[in-house]
């Protein structure tokens, strides 16, 4: 979707309009709002509360998501959409929209940070507490730890890119793309300071916590190969007491038998009462977007409506209806791979991530009375083939190979973690659910990680077990464990979750396994693919220092 409109070539970088008036008060803070928004405490948290709003973009759009979870190893593209992922040789270029978007996205972030960090520094403001340096420190600190999270994305898929981290104040025509080493440096420093400020618990529901901050620090060493600083940081956050995994049920669904400890953490009602929330007991959530709790630009996230299939045109079409318990309607945007849906889990059918409730498999057609109320029963064939009550398996037999029509594929199996949609209408475009986006079994595998490239494969078994144990999956030894194995399991634990792409960028494993396990990816992509083009729009706006492009464009 093309939401947005550069304002003017030149300031492609760095401010966009077209913000709907919803955004109001809660709308990041330009330039020329500056002055007068960020005098006292209140101007603050409406500015930080901007800029929240315009990190869950990452889970409020369709591309958004795709650019960091779509065209890898466990997910490839569907319905002839993100041509990016799906044709890439042919239009994977510089002059695509989407990616012109995602860039301006995410320093429209780091220039609204740097506004909040710059005018935090003037005198005379009103923090309204007791402690206003404590205050105004935990401020700075949430808006650099998503400047960080900014340029974390950023540097994954440019590479070398604009560094900036002060107020920009005019029109900038002379950037130069900082060594990707450089913005890495950066990123460390910034996450490495905040994680002192920014509470163990967030300042308000949905925002980034501490736990978050340093398990972004221990996948940043990681990046840069320092093992023993990951392992540092991932340990600052597992010792925590107030960071648990989750091991009993819980919350909403806790006495339905088709569920799991593990499976509670992505459940929730049609009024958006759920489980994904430290404040609905998920201890093991580090940050969480909010869909239900704030309406800021009237839409909710499109995470279902990308990954749920299209079962309504499963055959004879129409008939399993279409209801909030099944997610709404979905379009299957991008659909996981056979591996990353099916065979990934095959030597362990009874691990509670392969189930039905979390990787969906096949359907139960169900009458008026067993369906979510007030959707209709599920509409049986007039011969008389099936009943209430009967199964209907979903086809993994063959790899997916989804052709320009995604109706092709209604019944390939797909990831439930996203699902959500609008109550009173299952047609919707947009879900209303929180969102978790980052928990503690990824740190816990970031550990693993760390143990491993520091030569103690058995410590990162004992690591991986713990989370395995939780999941009822079986037991692995040290001998079981290498890189591969590792991304194999961080698949099984978090598909859809983590940022699959930055994953495997970071390992040096996407070209690789996105050729192995991607149907589109094994004929198409090339080295060059492991990093975006910079979008010609931005090479267009530097009008007075040539900017270089990324190597095969």
């Amino acid at each position: 979707m093309k939401t947005f409109k550069i304002l003017t070539v030149a300031l492609t970088f760095f401010v966009l309009i077209g913000c709907s008036e919803e955004f109001l008060e809660e709308a990041p803070p330009h330039l020329f709002s500056s002055e007068t928004l960020l005098q006292n405490y209140d101007g603050f948290e409406a500015a930080l509360n901007g800029l929240y709003a315009i990190a869950r973009h990452a889970r409020w759009q369709s591309e958004k998501i795709e650019n960091a979870i779509n065209g890898v190893d466990n997910f490839c593209s569907n319905r002839g959409r993100s041509d990016i992922y799906y044709l890439w040789e042919s239009t994977n270029s510089p002059d695509d929209d989407d990616l012109a978007e995602i860039w301006a996205w995410l320093y429209e972030i780091i220039y609204s940070a740097n506004n909040i960090i710059t005018f935090a520094e003037n005198d005379g403001i009103d923090w309204k507490a007791a402690d206003p340096e404590a205050t105004k420190n935990r401020i700075v600190a949430e808006a650099t730890a998503l400047r960080a999270w900014a340029y974390r994305r950023l540097a994954y898929s440019w590479g070398d890119v604009p560094l900036s981290t002060s107020l920009i104040t005019t029109i900038v025509t002379d950037w130069e793309r900082a060594p990707v080493a450089e913005v890495r440096a950066q990123i460390i420093k910034d996450f490495k300071w905040a994680q002192q400020y920014v509470p163990v618990e967030g300042s308000e529901q949905g925002r980034i916590t501490k736990g978050a901050v340093q398990t972004f620090l221990a996948e940043t060493y990681l990046t840069v190969n320092k093992p023993d600083s990951a392992l540092y940081w991932a340990d600052q956050v597992i010792s925590n007491d107030a960071y648990k995994l989750v091991t009993e049920r819980y919350g909403v669904f806790m006495d339905d038998p088709e569920g799991s400890a593990f499976g509670d953490m992505f459940k929730h009602l049609p009024d958006g009462t759920g489980n994904q929330n430290r404040e609905d007991g998920n201890t093991e959530a580090l940050w969480v977007f909010q869909f239900n709790l704030y309406d800021i630009d009237g839409r909710g996230h499109e995470m279902s409506r990308a990954v749920t299939g299209e079962y309504n045109s499963i055959s004879p079409k129409g008939m399993i209806q279409f209801t909030y318990a099944r997610g709404g309607r979905g379009k299957s945007y991008f659909t996981p791979t056979r591996w990353g849906i099916i065979t990934n889990y095959d030597d362990d059918q009874n691990d509670d991530r392969a189930q039905n409730y979390i990787n969906r498999r096949y359907f139960i057609l169900k009458n008026e009375e067993d369906n979510t109320p007030g959707n209709g029963a599920d509409i049986l064939p007039a011969d008389g083939s099936l009943a209430y009550g009967d199964t209907i398996w979903l086809d993994w037999s063959e790899e997916n190979q989804p052709t320009a029509l995604h109706t092709d594929v209604p019944n390939w199996p797909f990831s439930r973690k996203g699902e959500g949609t609008d109550p009173d209408d299952m047609g919707a475009d947009f879900g209303w659910s929180d969102q978790i986006y980052l928990r503690l079994a990824d740190t816990y595998l970031l550990k693993a990680e760390a143990q491993f490239k520091m030569g103690d494969a058995g410590a990162a078994a004992t690591t991986i077990n713990i989370i395995r144990e939780r999941s009822n999956a079986i037991p692995i030894t040290g001998a079981d464990v290498t890189l591969d194995y590792i991304l194999d399991e961080r698949s099984r634990e978090l598909i859809l979750e983590e940022e699959r792409r930055y994953t495997l960028l970071r390992t040096g494993k996407w070209l690789e396994r996105t050729a192995k396990y991607n149907f589109y990816g094994g004929e198409l992509i090339q080295p060059r693919d492991t990093l975006f083009p910079v979008p010609q729009t931005v090479i267009d706006a530097n009008l007075t220092l040539d900017m270089p492009q990324n190597p095969g464009w």
